[in-house]
């Protein structure tokens, strides 16, 4: 593929391929051998590999490939067992994260880390003075910040308060974080998990604009489409070891999901349904505030049977609310729900699960399971009440252990046993039996909230044929998700959340990627 080859944005709009034409081909980091154990799990299997000045390398893999493993050892986070890390030239000393930093290696991680209550200069100059220096030098910060802005195309106000900045404008401000500290390598771990396709774009002429100053990228994505429009290499980790290398210009989507799982992956089929009758439905319903998410402001939601309804928008729209309220864990101001016909008076999580609503929460980690639990507590924790699991007020271990034990086989969890602590599973393996626990009373109305963040290809496409499945027997599904390939692949309406309010649904194919996206950033006449 020539230098003129462009890919579709994520928006619809071209996306130029990065070109190597002037590309010095200096190694800026090198890890070889890389070797890590916990106990008898090899994490990083003797793994080695080089970043060439002004590149852009795409790191894939499974859930619990490893990647997280490897980027800790960079970052002095984790001690090898065996190997060595270099960085321009020079040996980077293991164990310390101080000395990455100096060497020039900065991180954008998926979820930001920043002081909601401060000011942009402030989250950016936090830690760069030393300690002896009695007050930060304001001016030249904000000079120099203003300079970056202006280089790399990271428009944001210095003095503006983090709070009341966007999700697209928190990223750059951790971009220009690491800019400041003179970041020379940067690596960003699922840098577009959070933006909408507009903001997607504008990182990715950022990423061009850093890689043409002789900046070099480890850009860590599920996202293949992403990958291949960014990315020079691709490095695929597979169980701990590096599975395969790829010039992105000379492979493909289906190549590298094979890579990643050992097979093809497949996408489920989506045969057209027609819906049935209405399930749940929601009448102008409020919400008072809570943390820093949107409250809902008199949104109507009608969801039918045979039918997946999907949600997008922007993290913090008042997704989470709404969620809450199918879940019965968010309190109405306004409005009512309404379950198969009858408005409901007396609304709480476990009235949810009586009338038949299943729940794959948001958060996996705080919300969907008790990491410190074992998996056959956490597995039926939802049910642990009914006649089931219970004989005589007391709990059937037997009963309990043997739904664990069915989960783990038909869900395919790679799992040691139901006794095994949660916590020490993987992302996707954890995901698999919170949706065994949430669909295998056979649901009527599914909560599907983010069922996918952060899993890998092979994971994304086992949760959507379970979906499916349920549609097929009748089940009433919202999807909540913030991938809008995952919206338009698997919902028969969409609806769009921006500032607590709801968009009018529209069939699957209505409305486009770029119409989708003004919606999500809130600009309805634009979508219109």
């Amino acid at each position: 593929m020539g230098a003129g080859a462009v890919f579709a944005g994520p928006a619809g709009g071209p996306l130029h391929l990065f070109t190597k034409s002037c590309m010095t081909r200096e190694a800026v980091l090198r890890l070889s051998g890389i070797t890590k154990r916990f106990g008898p799990l090899v994490a990083n299997d003797a793994i080695s590999f080089e970043l060439m000045r002004g590149e852009v390398i795409a790191l894939l893999g499974e859930n619990g490939a490893g990647k997280t493993t490897l980027m800790n050892i960079l970052f002095g986070h984790y001690v090898a067992d065996e190997g060595a890390v270099e960085a321009f030239g020079a040996p980077l000393h293991p164990g310390d994260p101080k000395a990455a930093l100096a060497a020039g290696i900065g991180m954008v991680h998926q979820h930001f880390t920043l002081a909601d209550n401060m000011t942009v200069l402030e989250n950016i100059a936090l830690g760069t003075a030393p300690l002896w220096r009695p007050r930060l030098d304001r001016g030249a910060a904000r000079a120099r910040i203003r300079a970056l802005s202006a280089d790399f195309g990271l428009s944001v106000e210095p003095d503006a308060t983090v709070a009341a900045l966007t999700v697209g404008e928190r990223q750059r401000v951790e971009i220009l974080k690491a800019l400041y500290r003179d970041a020379r390598i940067l690596i960003l771990d699922e840098p577009t998990a959070v933006l909408t396709p507009g903001e997607t774009e504008a990182l990715f002429r950022t990423l061009k604009l850093l890689v043409a100053k002789g900046l070099s990228i480890i850009f860590i994505s599920h996202k293949l489409a992403e990958v291949m429009a960014v990315s020079d290499r691709v490095l695929v980790l597979r169980a701990g070891r590096l599975a395969g290398e790829r010039v992105t210009a000379s492979t493909g989507r289906a190549e590298l999901a094979a890579l990643m799982v050992g097979q093809e992956v497949v996408s489920p089929p989506v045969p057209a349904m027609r819906s049935g009758t209405p399930l749940l439905v929601l009448s102008e319903v409020s919400t008072g505030g809570r943390g820093t998410g949107a409250r809902l402001n008199r949104v109507s939601l009608t969801l039918r049977a045979g039918e997946i309804t999907g949600l997008a928008g922007v993290s913090g729209n008042g997704q989470s609310a709404l969620a809450g309220v199918i879940a019965g864990t968010e309190t109405l101001t306004t409005g009512e729900i309404e379950i198969g016909g009858t408005v409901v008076s007396a609304w709480s999580p476990r009235e949810a699960l009586r009338r038949g609503i299943g729940r794959i929460p948001e958060d996996r980690h705080a919300v969907g399971t008790i990491g410190d639990m074992s998996v056959a507590e956490n597995v039926i924790s939802e049910q642990y009440r009914t006649a089931r699991f219970a004989r005589h007020g007391l709990l059937d271990w037997a009963a309990a252990r043997a739904f664990a034990e069915e989960i783990i086989r038909d869900y395919d969890v790679k799992c040691p046993s139901p006794d095994s602590r949660i916590r020490l599973l993987s992302g996707g393996n954890m995901q698999k039996l919170i949706l065994g626990r949430a669909l295998d009373p056979k649901p009527r109305i599914i909560l599907a909230n983010q069922p996918t963040r952060g899993l890998d290809v092979g994971a994304v496409s086992y949760v959507h044929r379970r979906l499916l499945e349920a549609r097929e027997r009748g089940a009433a599904i919202l999807l909540i998700s913030e991938d809008l390939e995952e919206i338009l692949a698997l919902s028969d309406r969409i609806v769009v959340m921006s500032r607590g309010r709801l968009s009018g649904a529209s069939a699957r194919g209505e409305r486009t990627i770029a119409e989708l996206g003004e919606l999500m950033a809130g600009h309805q006449g634009e979508a219109a």
